[in-house]
């Protein structure tokens, strides 16, 4: 099968999961508005994302293991269709007249255990249709679609709200759901699904899993240190929206969003068409310190154009830091093992998350409330301290030879990882 024909199907894989993340980013800060409008609490939209994000990672190391298993587009398939459950659970309690924070709770998390099927096998199959030098491309073009949530959603979000209410966000959001499944059963059809004689039992196939994320020691190491900074990043991204909702209203919320987002877009462009050549660890270290940067300049005060211009500059530089990681990561892993290992590291590295979204909230809403800042700069002041530690841990990455000697194992143009 040609290479060309291999890569447009990437492209339709790839258009579903951006319409996707669209409406998975209408739901989100519907949700987010609704909450923060209903409680005045940093902490229980935290509690909202935390639930949407931590059966995803709970699952994703025996989700790994099914998408070396089985048909990898077939998981997919039942992913994104089955975690539509959850949305239509949260839209039958709006249409009863509100949904409380419990149901919008167990309806995120229904939606999020489903989800859980999609990030493995999606990654795979990145790895199935390509080859080692279009690896960097469709991480940039991955980096857009991801990007999608936050550039188009919340301005989008923000204009629906104002003729409508937040259950028209969510029949959108289970619309996409229908297009993301056939395009990637169109994709599926046209594919023959690798298959083995006899599959090794579950718990040896999670065995040799972990083994492929920790006999280099420098991926292993990398993945650690990523998950320390999705921490610190984690703080960023769900302290932001209350911070501007303290002073600003949703639309306002909306269109910064989508300004800020906008510097993903612009680097997620330039790596679709160019891509990254050499320097990975030089790139990831530089780019990381960036927003580190970033963070502090947009938690200093409360004025939008400010918080524009700084979380521009944070967003442009998560593609490259996401490409550089995706790329030394997935050609030092052998392809048979792919599927398993993006289990472990979806789980290793963002379990920083995790400890951002059960954290950031309850800091931000103890230091408003002790110094009697109000719950906007309490979140500026988590926000700022977690760019300073963002900007060390980005600079001690680059001296660590292990993780520099992961470049020296980058595949030959036109080979695949057989690490």
């Amino acid at each position: 099968m040609s290479s060309k024909q291999n890569f447009n199907r990437f492209l339709l894989l790839w258009a579903g999961e951006f319409v996707s993340s669209i409406g998975g980013g209408l739901t989100s800060f519907g949700l987010g508005v609704y909450v923060f409008e209903q409680t005045g609490s940093a902490t229980d939209m935290a509690l909202v994302t935390l639930l949407a994000f931590l059966p995803t990672l709970l699952l994703s190391v025996p989700a790994g293991v099914l998408a070396d298993r089985y048909d990898r587009r077939l998981l997919m398939m039942l992913g994104d269709g089955c975690s539509a459950v959850g949305i239509l659970f949260i839209l039958f309690c709006m249409l009863r007249g509100g949904a409380s924070l419990t149901e919008i709770c167990i309806g995120v998390t229904v939606s999020a255990v489903f989800s859980s099927l999609l990030e493995p096998s999606y990654r795979a199959t990145v790895t199935d249709l390509l080859d080692a030098e279009e690896y960097s491309r469709a991480s940039g073009m991955v980096s857009i679609a991801g990007s999608a949530r936050y550039l188009i959603s919340p301005i989008l979000a923000g204009v629906l709200l104002t003729v409508s209410d937040i259950r028209l966000l969510l029949i959108l959001d289970i619309c996409t759901f229908f297009l993301t499944v056939i395009c990637t059963g169109v994709v599926r059809k046209g594919l023959t699904e690798k298959t083995t004689e006899e599959k090794e039992p579950f718990f040896k196939a999670l065995r040799m899993g972990w083994q492929a994320v920790t006999e280099k020691r420098g991926v292993f190491l990398l993945i650690l240190l990523s998950s320390v900074m999705t921490c610190f990043m984690g703080a960023f991204q769900i302290l932001a929206e209350p911070l501007i909702l303290d002073f600003e209203n949703s639309i306002t919320l909306g269109i910064g969003e989508t300004v800020c987002a906008s510097g993903m877009l612009v680097s997620s462009l330039v790596l679709g068409v160019k891509g990254i050549k050499k320097g990975y660890l030089k790139i990831l270290s530089v780019s990381l310190t960036i927003a580190g940067i970033a963070m502090i300049i947009f938690g200093l005060k409360e004025n939008i154009y400010l918080i524009c211009v700084a979380g521009f500059l944070f967003f442009a530089m998560l593609p490259f830091a996401n490409n550089c990681l995706d790329f030394l990561i997935r050609t030092n892993i052998a392809d048979e093992l792919q599927g398993r290992a993006w289990g472990f590291i979806g789980f290793l590295s963002q379990i920083g998350y995790v400890v951002a979204y059960g954290l950031a909230g309850v800091l931000a809403d103890g230091i408003g409330e002790q110094f009697q800042l109000g719950v906007g700069r309490g979140a500026a002041a988590v926000i700022m301290v977690s760019g300073v530690l963002l900007g060390i841990m980005a600079l001690a990455i680059y001296p660590i030879k292990s993780v520099r000697e992961l470049e020296k194992r980058i595949p030959k143009t036109g080979e695949r990882s057989t690490s």
